[in-house]
């Protein structure tokens, strides 16, 4: 418990935000600017609550996916089944679905499940990524009944041609490798990116769900203990390219394209109550996804018309075999996904003067997808129908009036509504307002509520079998409310903190459980309320010349309860926290930093989580609460032919033995070295 108050007060008191450069391999300054005391914010962001991922957090390192970005930067919560797997995030205690992602204003959220990996989607491909919470969503997209994810890239601004690799080697058999080229001139910038990760992923654990006995000379049982085994099943090989080419007329007109590409082989590691042999097991996944943005913009003093157009290709295999007792291994699950989705979008903002924006947005996106078990066989001989094959088209429309009456008041009104399929939701209604109250410390205030909607998808709908073509969507009011500062004095320090308190009813969510026929289906069964307390805060200090220290830190209350009707006289789960929601979280990190040399420490706190919806205090009901630290240094050598940077990480500090997920073993401590070179090429 000690450690825990420890951790929340290091997360609440005033820390802070790094001011290093964008290329963290690169030579690092630390001029702290003067904080401008002022009564308004952009017009674009009046009244949202929203979380900006430093660029220090997305170029650490190249072995980070922004999974690992998410849990040492913000208060929501990351849920992983191991390393190298599947791991979702959720804003203040929903569910994964409930969080909406996009990648350079396209929606990437798998069709097929509403939810979107992060493990796949490596740090250094992203260039800004921010966190709208609750009702600031609605600015964006809809369907984000708990936030969205907003991720975009940059072009890379070169002068001539640019080069930077970056070779890691670490704990388990990993090889991370970064390769960036680049060339650019006034008009063009190009950019290719590369990143490559294998690992065997052979960690070892103990295992808590597992008992060996000890015996005496005479076979009798004179203790227990828990042994240490090994990662079993768990290797993984990712490779992710990422071609940006953009163009500058000159006159107004901005083109650009993205292109990335995805092809993992992951195995799925083995359960820790699992007894079998690893070697009678094949159980893999295999991807490829194609994700492709065409943008165009037009800009003007006071106005601005902009057009994308997209498509995602995906392709998923699940095969799972073992050893049948002849050495032959038979393919017991041939699962195959394959997603196509066409997108399009059309924007545009117009300003009258300075007190009043005008925007609107219109995007579609045609999703067409096929799930198919190739191996499944009925008793009569001929196979079954396992998945489905549908398509859905998707439309969202939103437009928008923000007014600053003064320069210490604005006042925002969107309304969006979209479409699914045939069905309309209703209108999306979402008000925002925020006022400076004080300009000393420029103190602000700030609120928000809107409605929301999130339609089943298409896994809810249609999959075969289980699939309830007559779920309701789900539907919400959130209720928002925080205060903010900001002070600094040049050259000395720079201090910033937030506080939110969020308010939020879900109705008719949608849960998947086990029917009398043997199978699951989903039913809209649950009322739920989730609320909340949020704090932020930065610190940066230049503690002497040439010493700097930068923190921050998070911290939030998520109590997320079930308030609906129990389903039977057995029912325990009314009144009572969802599974797999931490009440409390957070999250610090600190760099040092001296000339060339920076160290960073990075922690987080879970509190404990219950695995069933009953919130039952049995051995395997809860899983405890964890902390997590993370520590590196880093030495930047520059030569006049080159930068180098020399890197050593330790993850998991403290060798804490911990679970996200109930049976999926989580690595202790290891180890990462990184060399970086970056030539200078004349310049």
């Amino acid at each position: 418990m000690k450690r825990v108050i420890i951790g929340i007060l290091l997360s609440i008191i005033p820390l802070g935000l790094s001011a290093q450069t964008e290329q963290v391999w690169h030579k690092r300054t630390h001029d702290i600017p003067e904080i401008s005391v002022y009564g308004s914010r952009p017009m674009k962001d009046i009244g949202t609550q929203q979380t900006k991922i430093d660029t220090t957090a997305l170029k650490e390192n190249i072995s980070l996916s922004m999974a690992d970005v998410l849990t040492f930067n913000s208060s929501i919560f990351v849920k992983s089944y191991g390393r190298a797997t599947l791991s979702t995030v959720a804003f203040r205690g929903t569910s994964p679905s409930h969080t909406q992602v996009t990648w350079n204003g396209m929606r990437i959220n798998n069709p097929m499940l509403g939810m979107t990996d992060f493990s796949m989607i490596p740090s250094y491909f992203i260039d800004d990524a921010s966190l709208l919470h609750g009702t600031s969503s609605v600015n964006d997209t809809g369907g984000g009944l708990g936030g969205a994810v907003r991720l975009s890239t940059k072009p890379a601004e070169a002068r001539g041609f640019g080069l930077q690799f970056v070779q890691g080697v670490g704990s388990f058999t990993t090889i991370d490798d970064f390769l960036r080229l680049t060339w650019g001139n006034e008009r063009w910038q190009t950019s290719t990116r590369v990143v490559f990760s294998t690992s065997k992923n052979d960690y070892k654990y103990r295992n808590r769900d597992k008992k060996e006995n000890i015996y005496d000379e005479q076979m009798n049982i004179v203790g227990q203990y828990y042994p240490i085994e090994r990662n079993r099943s768990g290797a993984f090989r990712d490779l992710h390219l990422l071609q940006e080419v953009y163009y500058n007329t000159g006159k107004g007109d901005r083109l650009g394209l993205n292109a990335w590409y995805i092809a993992s082989n992951r195995e799925l590691p083995m359960l820790t109550t699992d007894y079998g042999n690893a070697a009678a097991f094949d159980n893999r996944q295999r991807e490829q996804t194609f994700r492709g943005v065409l943008s165009w913009d037009h800009l003007r003093p006071n106005w601005k018309v902009g057009a994308k157009a997209g498509y995602v290709y995906t392709w998923m295999a699940y095969d799972y075999k073992r050893d049948v007792g002849n050495g032959v291994m038979h393919a017991m699950t041939r699962s195959r996904s394959l997603v196509n989705t066409i997108y399009a979008q059309a924007e545009g903002e117009y300003y009258i003067g300075k007190k009043w924006l005008f925007t609107a947005n219109l995007s579609a996106h045609q999703h067409l997808v096929e799930s198919r078990d190739k191996n499944i066989i009925r008793q009569d001989g001929n196979k079954a129908i396992v998945g489905y094959h549908s398509g859905r088209f998707e439309l969202s429309g939103s437009v928008s009036a923000k007014w600053r009456p003064i320069d210490r008041l604005g006042i925002s009104a969107v309304l969006r509504e979209e479409l699914f399929g045939n069905k309309w939701t209703p209108i999306i209604p979402a008000l925002f307002i925020d006022g400076v109250i004080s300009q000393k410390g420029n103190i602000t205030a700030k609120a928000s509520v809107s409605r929301n909607f999130r339609f089943p998808t298409l896994n809810d709908l249609y999959f075969l079998p289980g699939g309830n073509p007559d779920l309701r969507p789900e539907s919400g009011w959130t209720y928002d409310a925080g205060i903010s500062f900001t002070i600094g004095k040049k050259g000395v320090y720079s201090l910033s903190g937030s506080a939110t308190w969020f308010d939020s009813h879900i109705k008719d969510w949608i849960i998947w459980l086990p029917t009398a026929k043997g199978f699951f289906s989903p039913e809209n069964i649950k009322d739920v309320h989730a609320y909340g307390v949020e704090l932020q805060a930065a610190l940066s200090v230049a503690l002497a010349p040439k010493w700097q220290l930068d923190l921050n830190g998070n911290f939030s209350w998520t109590p997320s309860i079930n308030e609906g009707e129990p389903r039977s006289a057995a029912d325990r789960s009314v009144g009572k926290q969802l599974p797999y929601v931490p009440e409390f979280s957070s999250s610090v990190t600190g760099r040092l930093s001296w000339r060339r040399w920076s160290l960073l420490y990075k922690w987080c706190w879970y509190s404990e989580r219950f695995t069933m919806s009953s919130n039952d205090l049995s051995l395997s009901g809860k899983l405890p609460e964890y902390f997590m630290s993370n520590i590196s240094l880093e030495k930047v050598l520059v030569f006049n032919w080159a930068d180098l940077s020399l890197k050593g990480t330790i993850n998991n500090l403290f060798n804490e033995e911990y679970l996200t997920v109930l049976s999926r073993p989580m690595p202790g401590i290891n180890f990462e070295i990184f060399v970086g070179i970056t030539p200078k090429w004349g310049k």
